[in-house]
């Protein structure tokens, strides 16, 4: 069983699924679903629609170079069966899957490291600009404080280690 990649969107495509387009000089193009199909023909560059796979890899979103990918790209040959050599195969696609898999929440994280503390400065402006949403503006005027809001620790009274 060849299992094909679509041309736009390189998602995978099952034998019997999906749409072949042969262009005169004898390309073959193979679209997953109908969307691809369509945005091929109205000419659209993959690599500046946000849904696809090359979009997700120009921007940094998806991983692009990892040696598990190799695998992937590998022809489905007939080959002759040898026990052995099978059983060593699943053994190291299991392990490949395992690395694969460690490295994309690696990716992941390494994407999301500094958008806590984004979100934390946000969400203090917010409420340094509408603090009289939380706090009666009557009592903020006899006050006559300016409110700050907390951080987690000031410079100043850190621990020294």
């Amino acid at each position: 069983m060849r299992l094909e990649k679509c041309w736009f969107c390189s998602s995978t495509i099952y034998p019997g699924h999906g749409i072949q387009f042969v262009r005169n000089d004898a390309k073959i193009f193979r679209f997953c679903r109908s969307k691809c199909h369509k945005n091929f023909k109205m000419k659209r560059n993959p690599r500046k629609v946000k849904w696809t796979k090359a979009y997700r890899r120009l921007h940094g979103k998806d991983m692009t170079q990892d040696s598990t990918f190799e695998f992937e790209r590998r022809w489905n040959r007939p080959e002759r069966y040898d026990r052995n050599v099978t059983e060593m195969t699943l053994k190291a696609i299991k392990k490949i899957d395992k690395i694969r898999v460690d490295r994309e929440v690696r990716h992941h994280k390494m994407r999301m490291k500094g958008k806590k503390a984004f979100e934390q400065q946000a969400a203090i402006k917010e409420l340094e600009n509408s603090i009289d949403l939380v706090k009666a503006p009557v009592a903020l005027q006899q006050a006559k404080i300016k409110v700050e809001v907390s951080r987690s620790q000031p410079e100043g009274e850190r621990m020294e280690e």
